[in-house]
């Protein structure tokens, strides 16, 4: 059977270390002009069910410098989007491609691709998990502040992907991690009762973000509404939200060396301040370079 990249916690922390390691590597061979191939005569499908920057340009550019190739495939243009079912195409796929990239909503249906696939998938982006950019994210960390497992990283906002994957990353690498959420609005159960049956001190929620931050080294936050979440509560939700954007006030609580991270796109102004964003502490635009590294150590170690 082939191993897939759908979760974090497929993974151990000496894996997963080492990856980080390759991705810093990658990127020291790309910044000085080397050619690194390894994928020469390898194909990538990137499956898009939800629209995409980020992921699609990194993933293609990726495969296009570890010397393979990458086919867009959203489900508008495909069969996908005329009902047939994730396990018949997954197995189309795998007779043609080397690895499936897959973006989509609810995690079971990259599950169903992966059950199918006869090459490896990864996970671009579910509901539940988005485990490439917490990769890119933990890379930027250990660029700006040293060795990951020694920080305090906060997570403020929306309950998400993003934060469903980083109390992964806490599980693994043991990090102190503290989630600030709008009541109401933290993880899902399925992943806080995974912290509360493991034991994981490390890893606390919070209702409030200034008691949260306090001492921070890193942090991150997102979107205050989900692509795809889109609805007639918008408002609502951002009035509960308002308290937990980042701003200098938040700022002033962490660490004064303290980075700031977001995984994009951003609604400037709402989540994070423009001022914050575009200041001195912010990391955002080298988290959005790292997903190309990142990404290439994984499909390296996939298809290699």
């Amino acid at each position: 059977m082939p191993r897939h990249f759908l979760s974090l916690l497929d993974y151990t922390k000496d894996e997963l270390r080492g990856l980080l390691d390759r991705a810093k590597w990658l990127k020291k061979q790309q910044k000085a002009g080397k050619k690194h191939h390894p994928l020469e005569g390898k194909t990538l499908a990137m499956v898009f069910e939800k629209s995409s920057t980020r992921t699609r340009v990194s993933f293609e550019v990726g495969m296009y410098q570890l010397g393979g190739h990458a086919l867009n495939i959203t489900s508008q243009a495909s069969q996908l989007g005329r009902g047939e079912t994730y396990s018949d195409t997954s197995k189309v796929l795998s007779r043609y491609v080397d690895c499936i990239m897959m973006r989509t909503f609810e995690q079971s249906r990259i599950e169903e691709v992966a059950s199918a696939a006869s090459v490896p998938v990864i996970n671009g982006l579910t509901d539940l998990l988005h485990p490439c950019q917490i990769m890119a994210d933990m890379e930027t960390i250990e660029e700006n502040k040293g060795n990951v497992s020694d920080q305090k990283i906060v997570w403020v906002g929306d309950g998400n992907n993003m934060a469903n994957t980083w109390i992964q990353a806490a599980i693994l690498f043991g990090f102190e991690l503290a989630l600030a959420c709008p009541k109401g609005f933290e993880p899902p159960a399925i992943i806080l009762d995974k912290i509360r049956s493991g034991g994981y001190s490390n890893i606390k929620v919070f209702n409030d973000a200034s008691e949260a931050v306090k001492n921070a080294d890193v942090i991150n936050t997102d979107t205050w509404i989900s692509m795809g979440q889109e609805s007639d509560e918008v408002e609502q939700k951002k009035k509960l939200f308002r308290p937990f954007q980042v701003n200098r006030s938040l700022m002033s609580h962490a660490k004064k060396d303290a980075i700031v991270l977001h995984c994009l796109p951003a609604h400037r102004d709402e989540e994070l301040t423009s001022e914050v964003m575009d200041g001195p502490n912010s990391r955002v635009f080298d988290q959005a370079e790292n997903r190309l590294h990142a990404q290439k150590a994984i499909l390296e170690k996939l298809m290699g």
